[in-house]
């Protein structure tokens, strides 16, 4: 069985998954700020074997069930520690057959909980069916309702995440614990069309549809009396209502709406426009909010003071969140200068920067590379070639692929570089192919036989190309591959590859090409109603490298209510399924295309 992909991310996660009972880039374009992402290293490293040693010490007299159920605890702790690979090792050693009926389950379990470490949410709902959670111990029947749920979320199944969630409501004992759980299957429960909550049915589930539904319309003037009708229905339902008993108004409590948001973006400089794209995706999600308690919405321009001058004065005039600012030396600043007294949701990411109340959220190139590397993966290629632009970004999106390549144990025969500022990328291509090495034996068999008839042949030592180009360069390498006999190669490609607007005539050199990107671009990928066909005029008032910041600004605004709660519910966004690194690094799981007739076809998330 081939290694499986382990993104940081979820490493991250999954240990506060375990112990908390709700779940415990921009274009590559030069006049937009570069994206960074961090990579989260596992507690306990593949390169310590003593720890290992350790975990594997038994009693020379404990028997055999007694050394089984400790060797099930050496692999629950190397979960804890995020060392997904030495926790995969060590369950595979096991004997199903030397274990109890309750052992077996609990093995079920971990091995789940190793397939969400390593991103494979799908592989892990199937693990988790074949258990029966009543043979597990009280603490391993959580843990089984919390990996279920966020199996589900991971892949976008609201309905089946919350159900999970329901069942696990009466295993929780902590009075905190059981309000985020009860708020992650509330706010599973809002995404849904109003047509999935109606139901004639008065069963626990029934009722927390119902409820669902009621505080959809939580500023109607009927709104009292739904809910007192839903308690007379519902009289013995698990629902904590005393959150509607606050000062504040119910809008606010299961999400916490801040009174007054500050939004931080250039408004004049090079980054202006950027900053505008933003801002009109913010403003069309606050404009779309149905709720009678929308934040007031103050805008200062980045460029006009310092960070920290514009943060003090945004909280002076009342500002319960800062959202911004976007360029990294802004950020890194504020970060210097000032002890957050209201949480901060920064548009950029700065790698191991980390501080209290400070959130960021970025278009991170990594997460890019990461979900392009897992596709091709997921598809069984191994060896791959990569062809990347001869620049400081190229490069960094070598390094990016290279090392997300080598994390699931997949080799890189060749990186080649070539210039996007020419036009013919014949030399490079041939280089990456080995078509020139194959000319020069071609030239030598001329000079000995001069009548032979010999046609160049391209390398056979890779199954698939990681290409980073944008469209207008795609273009003429796609066909220079076909045209070099590499068309059975499979090319992934980095999200440049895609303008973002369907222009079948001109992709149809992109054909086959395989990328992942912003759901919000994809018709009918992104769930909320402010998809691109509802945006129209908002979106055409920007060049197209502009089209993912408009998402991320409609991201920016939802995320403002979900801050507390993302690492237990992760959020279906526009420019991705959102979810929280333990750094507080809002990480994105991007939509998968591969173009067909010049459009791209949705194939999935990785």
């Amino acid at each position: 069985m081939r290694p499986k992909y382990k993104p940081p991310l979820l490493c991250a996660l999954l240990p506060g998954l375990l112990f908390f009972s709700g779940c415990a880039p921009t274009p590559a374009s030069s006049s937009l700020p570069e994206q960074e992402a961090l990579i989260t290293k596992p507690f306990i490293k593949n390169d310590q074997p003593e720890k290992m040693t350790e975990l594997y010490q038994y009693p020379a007299t404990a028997s055999l069930s007694e050394q089984n159920q400790q060797r099930l605890q050496a692999i629950d702790t190397l979960i804890q520690g995020g060392d997904g690979d030495s926790a995969k090792h060590a369950a595979d050693a096991i004997n199903p057959a030397d274990l109890s009926s309750e052992q077996r389950a609990q093995l079920g379990l971990l091995q789940a909980q190793i397939l969400l470490s390593f991103g494979e949410a799908e592989q892990a709902i199937e693990s988790l069916a074949l258990i029966q959670p009543q043979q597990l111990s009280p603490d391993n029947q959580i843990k089984y309702f919390q990996s279920q749920a966020f199996a589900y979320s991971l892949t976008g199944n609201l309905l089946e995440g919350a159900k999970s969630r329901i069942e696990l409501h009466p295993l929780i004992t902590s009075p905190t614990e059981r309000e985020k759980n009860q708020a992650a299957i509330l706010e599973a429960l809002r995404l849904l069309p109003d047509t999935a909550l109606q139901t004639n049915k008065t069963d626990t589930l029934a009722g927390w549809m119902s409820l669902a539904g009621i505080l959809k319309s939580i500023n109607q003037p009927d709104f009292n009396t739904q809910i007192s009708q839903w308690r007379a229905m519902y009289p013995a339902h698990p629902a904590d209502l005393s959150f509607l008993d606050l000062p504040q108004n119910a809008a606010e409590n299961t999400h916490r709406q801040p009174k007054a948001i500050a939004l931080l973006l250039p408004g004049s400089g090079a980054f202006a426009q950027a900053g505008k794209a933003i801002r009109a995706g913010f403003m069309a999600a606050y404009n779309h909010a149905d709720n009678n308690t929308k934040p007031a919405i103050r805008f200062y321009d980045s460029e006009q003071s310092t960070p920290q001058a514009l943060y003090n004065q945004a909280i002076a005039e009342g500002a319960q969140l800062v959202i911004g600012p976007l360029a990294k030396e802004h950020i890194q600043s504020l970060a210097d200068t000032v002890t957050f007294t209201v949480p901060v949701l920064a548009l950029n990411h700065i790698p191991g920067l980390q501080k209290d109340r400070l959130y960021q959220f970025s278009l991170s190139p990594l997460d890019d590379t990461e979900q392009i590397t897992h596709k091709a993966w997921a598809d069984g290629h191994q060896k791959v070639l990569l062809l990347i632009p001869e620049n400081a970004p190229g490069k960094r999106i070598a390094n990016y692929l290279t090392e997300d390549w080598g994390k699931l144990d997949g080799t890189v025969r060749e990186t080649q570089t070539y210039n996007p500022k020419e036009t013919d990328f014949s030399a490079p291509i041939q280089k990456l192919l080995n078509l020139d090495e194959s000319e020069q034996r071609y030239n030598k068999i001329l000079t000995l036989i001069p009548t032979v008839k010999y046609t160049p042949r391209r390398r056979q030592d890779a199954d698939a190309i990681l290409l980073s180009a944008y469209s207008a360069e795609a273009r003429s390498i796609n066909p220079l591959l076909q045209f070099y006999q590499a068309d059975d190669l499979p090319v992934y490609a980095m999200p440049t590859v895609y303008t973002g607007q369907i222009n079948a005539s001109l992709d149809t050199d992109l054909n086959k090409i395989t990328f992942c990107d912003t759901p919000w671009l994809f018709n009918k990928a992104y769930q909320g109603e402010l998809g691109m066909d509802a945006l129209t005029e908002t979106w055409k008032q920007f060049p197209s490298a502009y089209l993912r910041l408009i998402a991320m600004g409609i991201d920016a605004y939802n995320l403002a209510t979900r801050l507390d709660n993302l690492d237990a519910a992760p959020y279906p966004g526009a420019t991705g399924n959102l979810s929280l690194t333990a750094d507080r690094r809002i990480k994105r799981e991007l939509i998968c295309a591969k173009f067909v007739a010049g459009q791209p076809e949705i194939s999935g998330p990785p």
